[in-house]
């Protein structure tokens, strides 16, 4: 097991599990996404992840002139866009 794959088995461990990401078990797998690998991980189309990382509004990597995503870049994407259940309260319906 590599230094990477402990260090993120580490961190899960220390989450609680409804917090822990739903991703592949990447280290050691693979160093770098490209944004079309990415957005298959993420079920999202490959066009948005690119204007989301144009834009500064999800973590990226650029080697260069090349668009690429780690594993911590995914995990990140994935944390920003969980959101709490909220009820929504209505009053009640009138009859008559």
């Amino acid at each position: 097991m590599s230094v990477t794959g402990r260090a993120y088995e580490e961190d899960l461990a220390q989450m609680p599990a409804a917090a822990q990401p739903e991703l592949p078990e990447p280290p050691g797998a693979q160093l770098l996404y490209t944004p079309g690998q990415a957005a298959v991980i993420l079920a999202v189309k490959e066009s948005w992840l690119r204007k989301q990382a144009g834009k500064r509004r999800i973590p990226s990597t650029h080697l260069g002139k090349h668009l690429r995503f780690s594993h911590a870049d995914l995990e990140a994407i994935v944390a920003s866009a969980q959101r709490t259940t909220r009820t929504r309260t209505r009053p009640p319906r009138r009859h008559g």
